[in-house]
C-alpha cells in the first residue's frame, strides 16, 4: 500500500482503515474477528487506523489488537502502527471545559489503546459560540510538549476557526475532513491555507457510506430507516449534491472511468480524492478483510486528466452541498446536526 509523509519522519498508509462502525449502530461486531481483520490490514500495508474517544468501544479494540499480537509487532512479523484517535468534547461541556478535563479523556485514550504516546489527537468543537476551542486546543499543545501527544489534528473545524487556532501558536499537523465526489467544500477556501501550512488533509466520507460503489448503480433509493449511520448520513449529502436522480448520472460516470482500469466505482472515487493536492490518506470504513483486494487496487492505476475533465462535467451542475466546511452538519436544528450524538464522553 502507498505510504504518506505526514509530517517530516512520520509515515502513514494513504488507506486509513476507518473505526466508526465498529462504535455501533452499523450491525454486529464479533471482537475477535474484528482484531483478526485488523491483523490482515496491517499484513496488507494497512497500518494507519482511525479512531475516537467517542467511538465506543473502539480505542479499547485497537489497544487489544496492539496486546493480542505484540509479539508479532517486536519480532517485525507485523509492521509498526499509526493510530489516530480524536479528542471530541461533550457538546454539555464546551461552556465550562477545563485543562482537567482535556488531560481526563486524553489519559483515557492511553490507556485504552494502551500506549504511552498518542500518534495523533485530532480536536473537534461542536459549536463555535462557545469560545473555549482556542484554549483547549492550547491545552492539548501543552499535553503535547509533556510527552502525551505526538501531533495535533484538527476535524470539521472550517478555514476561519483552524486560522484561530494557528494564531494561538498551535501546531497543527492534520485536518480531517468530509470530501468526496459528491463534497467539495473544503476546495472553497481550506485548501490554500492547508498548502500554506503544511497541513493534509485526512479525508473521510470518500465512497459516501459505501453509496458510491457498484452497489448503487442503477438501483431504487433505498427507503428509510437505512441500515446503518453512515447510509443516513450520507444519503442526505446526495440531496444536498442534487438528489437521487442526479447521483446515479454520476454513479454512470464513475463507472465509465472505471472500466477503463478495471475496478469499481468506490476504487475511482477514492482514487479521485487521492489524487487532489493535500491529500494524505482516505479513511475506508471497511468492515472486513474481504474488502481488501479491492482496496489493493488503489495501488494499480492512476486518474489521467481526461477522468478529472469528465468527473469535472457530472458534478458542475451540483446543488451543494453550499458554504463553509461542516457548517450544514454544525447546525443542530437541521437534518444533518439533528443525526448527530453529541454527548457519548458522558457516560
Amino acid at each position: 500500500m502507498q505510504r504518506f509523509e505526514l509530517q517530516p519522519g512520520y509515515s502513514i498508509s494513504r488507506v486509513i482503515k476507518g473505526g466508526w462502525h465498529l462504535a455501533g449502530g452499523h450491525g454486529n461486531i464479533a471482537e475477535n474477528v474484528a482484531i483478526e481483520d485488523m491483523r490482515q490490514f496491517v499484513k496488507a500495508g494497512i497500518t494507519t487506523f482511525d479512531c475516537a474517544d467517542i467511538y465506543t468501544g473502539v480505542e479499547e479494540l485497537i489497544g487489544k489488537f496492539r496486546k493480542t499480537y505484540q509479539d508479532e509487532f517486536r519480532s517485525g512479523d507485523l509492521a509498526p502502527i499509526q493510530i489516530h484517535t480524536k479528542y471530541v468534547p461533550d457538546y454539555n461541556a464546551l461552556a465550562t471545559s477545563k485543562k482537567e478535563d482535556t488531560v481526563k479523556i486524553i489519559d483515557r485514550s492511553l490507556k485504552r489503546l494502551g500506549v504511552e504516546r498518542l500518534d495523533l489527537v485530532q480536536f473537534a468543537w461542536w459549536d463555535y459560540s462557545f469560545p473555549k476551542y482556542v484554549e483547549t486546543a492550547i491545552h492539548l499543545s501543552e499535553l503535547q510538549k509533556q510527552g502525551k501527544i505526538q501531533y495535533i489534528g484538527v476535524t470539521n473545524f472550517d478555514t476561519a476557526h483552524i486560522k484561530e487556532i494557528i494564531g494561538a501558536g498551535v501546531t497543527i499537523s492534520s485536518n480531517q475532513v468530509q470530501y468526496s465526489v459528491l463534497d467539495r467544500r473544503v476546495e472553497k477556501d481550506m485548501t490554500t491555507l492547508a498548502e500554506k501550512h503544511n497541513i493534509p488533509y485526512l479525508c473521510y466520507g470518500t465512497v459516501a457510506g459505501g453509496f458510491l460503489s457498484d452497489r448503487y448503480l442503477g438501483a431504487q433509493d433505498p427507503p428509510q430507516p437505512h441500515e446503518n449511520r453512515s447510509l443516513t448520513k450520507y444519503r442526505l449529502i446526495i440531496d444536498e449534491f442534487g438528489g437521487y436522480a442526479f447521483f446515479q448520472e454520476a454513479l454512470r460516470a464513475l463507472r465509465e472511468i472505471a472500466d477503463q482500469y478495471q475496478v469499481g466505482i468506490a476504487e475511482v472515487a477514492s482514487k479521485y480524492i487521492l489524487q487532489k493536492p493535500m491529500v494524505g490518506g482516505v479513511i475506508i470504513g471497511a468492515r472486513n478483510r474481504k474488502h481488501l483486494s479491492a482496496l489493493q487496487t488503489l495501488n494499480n492505476f492512476e486518474l489521467s486528466e481526461n477522468d478529472f475533465k469528465k468527473i469535472a462535467e457530472i458534478v458542475a451542475p451540483s446543488q451543494g452541498p453550499k458554504g463553509p466546511f461542516y457548517a450544514l452538519e454544525r447546525d443542530k436544528t437541521g437534518k444533518h446536526g439533528s443525526i448527530m450524538k453529541y454527548n457519548l464522553n458522558e457516560s
